[in-house]
């Protein structure tokens, strides 16, 4: 595969993860990434073919692989963090995730009182994490000018013997916000467990995410052991009291949610600069859990903030917190987003 060199987050376009030519974006079969024609060998990314959605001054790039936002911007301001063309996203950057988020601990869960033993995915802590569609290639499903819908399928194996379909709409709405919706379908003839979620990180264009003030909203926080794997409960407090909003900087923090405040339905998590512009996560009702995430470890940044939304949260399979089961032939979604507000 022919690789492009990467290209960094904080380069001089970062409205553009490739140089695509104007008259050929993204995805299409011209020669564009993943395309067919006489070129398209030239075109290729780790992350798969890319597929851009432009609407004034909004710009939003997702990836064949997993599903993934890759980048989203407004008025050239970088509102997530991205990755180069010859990476794939690293700390499951903007991946979607399914049919779990976050971990099953030592990959191992019940199923009417069968052993079932997923592999194991993160071996530090011998976790089966992020589900089983990270590495998986989307197909599209449906294409326009502000919107691209993928699915890809889950397929019966040792550790999850259901078949399901996971399908991931991203629009760019009329008030130039992102607008994700996650749906999974079954087509097992049993019921299927699941937790959905994504990975996305915010950012505010070139500012130190540590100089950042990370507001959520949220009354109960889970408590977890040396694996990150849920052992209870307990009202939020201290560094893990994120209602009023906390520096970014003061934060080490890996941490989920649950209790969150809605308003009208919707549950939104803001970072917020010291000049007066914010960009936020809003989920909806289906999306009881956010899972918060401060590292050190993002490529090119002192400091990256992921706010993760899901249905449930790690362990679900083992827990049953926030675990649903999904009748053959029925259909179930989630709907996130992220918006900002950029003037000062």
């Amino acid at each position: 595969m022919n690789l492009l060199p990467p290209v960094s987050p904080d380069s001089d376009h970062p409205d553009s993860p490739a140089d695509s030519p104007a008259d050929s974006p993204a995805g299409s079969p011209g020669g564009g990434p993943g395309g067919a024609g006489p070129d398209a060998s030239a075109r290729r990314y780790a992350s798969g073919r890319q597929y851009e959605l432009r609407r004034g001054d909004a710009l939003a790039v997702v990836t064949e692989l997993a599903a993934g936002l890759r980048l989203y911007s407004r008025g050239g301001t970088q509102l997530t963090e991205s990755y180069g063309d010859a990476e794939i996203s690293p700390g499951a950057a903007g991946v979607t995730l399914a049919p779990w988020a976050n971990r099953v601990e030592d990959g191992v869960w019940y199923l009417n009182g069968r052993k079932q033993q997923l592999d194991i995915t993160e071996v530090s802590r011998n976790n089966a994490s992020h589900g089983l569609l990270r590495n998986a290639s989307y197909e599209l499903v449906d294409e326009s000018e502000f919107s691209v819908t993928l699915e890809a399928a889950v397929f019966p194996q040792h550790g999850y013997p259901f078949l399901l379909r996971h399908r991931v709409r991203y629009e760019l709405a009329e008030d130039l916000g992102l607008v994700v919706r996650q749906m999974l379908i079954n087509d097992s003839q049993e019921p299927a467990p699941f937790v959905l979620g994504a990975h996305p990180y915010l950012r505010l264009g070139d500012l130190p995410s540590e100089d950042l003030t990370v507001t959520v909203r949220a009354g109960t926080r889970l408590v977890t052991d040396g694996r990150l794997i849920p052992r209870g409960t307990e009202p939020v407090g201290g560094d893990y009291d994120l209602r009023g909003g906390r520096l970014v900087g003061e934060l080490e923090l890996d941490s989920a949610y649950t209790d969150l405040e809605f308003d009208a339905g919707i549950a939104r998590h803001t970072l917020s600069a010291p000049d007066g512009r914010t960009v936020s996560l809003w989920q909806d009702r289906n999306c009881g859990y956010v899972h918060v995430f401060v590292t050190r470890q993002y490529p090119g940044r002192t400091k990256a903030v992921a706010i993760e939304p899901m249905t449930g949260p790690a362990n679900a399979f083992n827990s049953g917190d926030g675990l649903r089961w999904l009748p053959p032939g029925e259909r179930f979604a989630m709907t996130w987003g992220i918006s900002a507000s950029l003037e000062t």
